[in-house]
C-alpha cells in the first residue's frame, strides 16, 4: 500500500486539534472522541504517524489503568502526552498525541483494543495490570481477552512487557513475550482465575504464590512490593504516596518498573509521583453543600473489593452510588460478587439509579442501609466517603466543587 503523503497526516492532525477546541468552546465536553474521529476520517493511519519517533508506554488492565498511567506521566518528568480524559481507545490516543507533539507518551488502553494500539504505536513498554470481569452485558469473556493478550505478547520482539506475576491470567498472557519484567504485588481479587488456563485444574494459592499441577506457576519477579518496602530490579525505592491504599502502591510499582525500562531512575520517579494527590477526581476531597465528600471510583467486583478494603473504616458517613447505563454496563448482577459483608456494622446510604438493587444486596450482607431518593445533604461536621461506579462518579465529580 502506498504511504499517505505527509500533507494528509498534517491536515488530519490539525483537524483533531480544531475539533477538540471547538467542542470545548461550545461546552460539549473535551472533544477527544469526536476530534479523534475527525482526524482518523482524513487519515486512518494517523495514530502510527503521531507515535513515530516517540517513546511510548501503554497501560492496560481491568482496573487501575487511569491511575497507573497518571503515575507514569508524573514520574517520567518533563512534558508527556497522556490521555487523561479517560478516552482509552484509538480516538483518545490520537487526540492525546496530537495535543503534545514530539514528547514521550503514556497511554491507557482498553483491554480489547490493546493489540491494535500496540501494533500502531510500537511501544517501548506495555504494562499488563490485571484481568477480571467488567461490564457483564457487553464485555468479552475474561479468558478470551487473556488469549488475545497472549497472541499479542508473542509479537512484541522490541517491547518490554511489565506484567503482574500475581495474576494467573496476566502471567498466562505474558509468558509468550520475549522480554518480561515481572511484578509481585498484592492482588487480592482472584475469583476470575481459580483454574489453570493451561490444564483447567484448580490453582493452588499460598502466601508465596500460586501454582498448578501441570507446572504453571507464579513467575519469579524483578519488582517486589511487600508491606512497607518496594524493590525494583534490586534497588530499594521509598514509596511515599499521597494516593491512599495498597492498590495505589501496586499501581506505583507497575509505573516505576515501566519507567525503569525507559531509562528513568525509579527513586527520582517515586519522588515525583509523591505529588499526585488525585487522578481525574479519584480520591479527591470535594465541597458539597457546606460539607466535604471524598470520591472513590469502583466499577466492577474487583474494583469494589479493593475500595472496600480502604473505606470500611473511613471516618464519617459512607455513601455508595450505582448506575447501570451503557458506560457502566446494563447488568448490575455483579453487585452480588462484591464482598459487601466487610461493611457489617456500618450504615450505608444508597444512591444512584440502582440504589434499590444496591440496598437489597447490602441487606442480604447484613449491612444497615438508608435509601436516598433525593441527593442528600452532608451531615454537619462529618466527612463523607462516596464510592461510585463510572457514570455515578462522573455525576458527583461535576456536582461537587474542588
Amino acid at each position: 500500500m502506498a504511504r499517505r503523503p505527509r500533507s494528509s497526516t498534517w491536515l488530519a492532525e490539525r483537524a483533531v486539534l480544531v475539533v477538540n477546541r471547538l467542542s470545548r468552546l461550545l461546552g460539549r465536553g473535551e472533544g477527544t472522541v469526536i476530534g479523534g474521529r475527525a482526524g482518523l476520517a482524513l487519515d486512518p493511519t494517523l495514530l502510527s504517524g503521531l507515535a513515530r519517533g516517540r517513546t511510548v508506554v501503554l497501560v492496560s488492565g481491568t482496573n487501575g489503568k487511569t491511575t497507573t498511567t497518571a503515575l507514569v506521566a508524573a514520574g517520567w518528568g518533563g512534558p508527556v502526552a497522556v490521555n487523561d480524559t479517560g478516552s482509552n481507545m484509538v480516538q483518545g490516543h490520537v487526540a492525546a498525541l496530537a495535543g503534545r507533539p514530539g514528547v514521550p507518551a503514556a497511554l491507557e488502553v482498553d483491554e480489547s483494543w490493546l493489540p491494535g494500539i500496540a501494533a500502531a504505536t510500537r511501544p517501548a513498554v506495555v504494562v499488563l495490570l490485571n484481568l477480571s470481569r467488567d461490564q457483564l452485558d457487553r464485555a468479552n469473556e475474561v479468558r478470551r481477552v487473556a488469549l488475545r493478550w497472549r497472541d499479542l505478547c508473542a509479537t512484541l520482539a522490541d517491547t518490554v512487557v511489565v506484567a503482574n506475576a500475581s495474576d494467573p491470567l496476566v502471567a498466562f498472557a505474558a509468558e509468550t513475550a520475549p522480554v518480561v519484567a515481572w511484578c509481585d504485588v498484592a492482588t487480592p481479587w482472584r475469583l476470575d482465575a481459580v483454574s489453570c488456563p493451561h490444564c483447567t485444574a484448580p490453582l493452588t494459592f499460598v502466601p508465596t504464590g500460586w501454582s498448578s499441577d501441570c507446572g504453571f506457576a507464579q513467575p519469579r519477579s524483578t519488582t517486589v512490593l511487600a508491606e512497607g518496602s518496594l524493590s525494583v530490579d534490586g534497588l530499594e525505592v521509598e514509596l511515599d504516596l499521597a494516593l491512599p491504599g495498597a492498590v495505589n502502591r501496586a499501581n506505583a510499582a507497575f509505573a516505576l518498573t515501566a519507567l525503569a525500562r525507559v531509562g528513568v531512575d525509579p527513586r527520582a520517579a517515586a519522588d515525583r509521583m509523591a505529588g499526585v494527590r488525585e487522578v481525574a477526581g479519584r480520591y479527591a476531597r470535594r465541597a458539597w453543600r457546606g460539607g466535604e465528600v471524598r470520591l472513590v471510583l469502583a466499577k466492577n467486583p474487583a474494583g469494589f473489593s479493593a475500595a472496600l478494603e480502604e473505606v470500611a473504616d473511613a471516618p464519617g458517613e459512607l455513601w455508595i452510588a450505582v448506575n447501570a447505563r451503557v458506560a457502566d454496563g446494563r447488568d448490575p448482577s455483579w453487585l452480588y460478587d462484591v464482598p459487601f459483608e466487610r461493611l457489617a456494622g456500618r450504615t450505608v446510604t444508597c444512591l444512584g439509579e440502582r440504589r434499590l438493587d444496591l440496598a437489597t444486596r447490602l441487606d442480604y450482607g447484613g449491612v444497615a442501609v438508608r435509601v436516598a431518593d433525593a441527593v442528600p445533604d452532608p451531615p454537619p461536621g462529618r466527612p463523607v466517603t462516596l464510592v461510585a461506579n463510572y457514570t455515578a462518579f462522573q455525576e458527583w465529580n461535576a456536582r461537587t466543587a474542588p
